[in-house]
C-alpha cells in the first residue's frame, strides 16, 4: 500500500475507533483492537483492552474529532507508528488538545491497534 493511502486508512481506523457507537457496533471491537492491546492514558496510567472498550463504551460517538498533522511511520512491513494531534471540535482552536501515537499491526488482511499514548498538550502548538 502506497504511504499516503496507508495513511488516510490508518487515520480512518482511528476516527472509526472514536466516532462510532460501539454498543451499537460491538463487532468493530475485534476488528480494531488486537487482543493484547494496551493504553497509557493522559495522566500515565496503562490500561488493558477491556478498560478501554469501558471507555469507548461510554464515550458520545456524536462527538467529532479534529486531526491535525497525522503522519504514518512504517516501523516494518506489517508495523506502523501513527503520530497526530487530536481535539474536540468543541475546543477553540487555541485549545492545544493532545497528542497521540499509536502502533498498528497488520494480521492478516486487517491492521489492528497493539498501543496507544495520549499526552494532554499544555501549550497551542501540537508539534
Amino acid at each position: 500500500m502506497e504511504t499516503n493511502t496507508l495513511t488516510e486508512y490508518i487515520q480512518h481506523l482511528e476516527l472509526r475507533l472514536l466516532q462510532s457507537d460501539l454498543n451499537a457496533h460491538p463487532e468493530y471491537i475485534d476488528e480494531l483492537l488486537a487482543e493484547d492491546f494496551e493504553e497509557i492514558d493522559n495522566h500515565g496510567q496503562i490500561h488493558t483492552k477491556s478498560d478501554v472498550i469501558d471507555w469507548l463504551k461510554r464515550k458520545d460517538p456524536n462527538l467529532p474529532w479534529v486531526f491535525e498533522n497525522f503522519r504514518v511511520k512504517a516501523l516494518s512491513d506489517d508495523v506502523v507508528l501513527a503520530v497526530y494531534s487530536l481535539r474536540k471540535t468543541q475546543q477553540s482552536i487555541n485549545s492545544a488538545g493532545s497528542i497521540r501515537t499509536s502502533i498498528w499491526h497488520r494480521q492478516g488482511k486487517h491492521w489492528k491497534m497493539v498501543f496507544h499514548q495520549a499526552t494532554k498538550l499544555a501549550g497551542a502548538s501540537a508539534l
